[in-house]
């Protein structure tokens, strides 16, 4: 219990300094704590470990490397937004494979697939008109189709007796965040930009990983 206590408080504290950082305009500081907080989480999950998860932690752990690889690539100067995306594409793919393992693939999975599909195809039709050049409605679309899988995988993976129930419940709310952390994100980018969303943005972001990458010990 107490690693989890220490590892939650040094995440929530470099969180919490990024996004006082990010409404403030501090550039300095989100570039100094926005990575530092990813990484933070990372050496928690590191620091979570448990021989008999080994596999499920490894791919985690590569979802998080990725992620925070996107961070980098989102706080670059220049037109770094698609290889951010990119990343975070790649990243929701590994979380896909994590909590598929164990699970497997049935029909009768398909019946957690609806809410999510609803909420994805909502966010792309408010951002349609947003999103300029077929290159960046196709990543978009593609992003979305991916993150909304994720999603779909935690919550089936929350019903399996294989997960421990824990586990399972950290994984799903992480996957819910992150999908409210990037629609936001997204709005903010694409829509209606408004002062909160980049604290918003991080705050879910950061709970999101947190979650997922404790879900390895839970």
């Amino acid at each position: 219990m107490l690693p989890s206590l220490l590892a939650l408080i040094a995440i929530a504290t470099s969180a919490t300094a990024a996004c006082l950082a990010s409404f403030r305009r501090d550039r300095n500081g989100v570039l100094l704590f926005k990575p530092l907080t990813t990484v933070i989480v990372i050496v928690a999950a590191l620091w979570l470990f448990v021989p008999a998860a080994r596999p499920y932690q490894d791919i985690i752990l590569l979802g998080l490397a990725l992620s925070l690889a996107g961070d980098v690539f989102l706080m670059s100067t220049g037109n770094r937004f698609l290889w951010g995306l990119a990343s975070f594409l790649l990243a929701h793919i590994a979380y896909v494979w994590a909590f598929t393992l164990g699970v497997g693939w049935a029909p009768a999975q398909l019946r957690w697939l609806a809410p999510f599909a609803f909420f994805g195809l909502m966010v792309v039709a408010y951002l349609w008109r947003g999103l300029e050049g077929a290159v960046l409605k196709g990543a978009v679309v593609a992003y979305v189709l991916v993150i909304v899988a994720m999603a779909w995988r935690a919550a089936v993976r929350v019903q399996s007796p294989a997960v421990p129930s824990p586990s399972g419940a950290a994984a799903l709310a992480g996957a819910c965040l992150f999908l409210a952390s990037d629609s936001v994100l997204a709005v903010d980018r694409f829509r209606r930009p408004f002062r909160l969303a980049q604290p918003i943005t991080f705050a879910t972001y950061w709970a999101a990983q947190a979650l997922i990458a404790f879900s390895v010990r839970m």
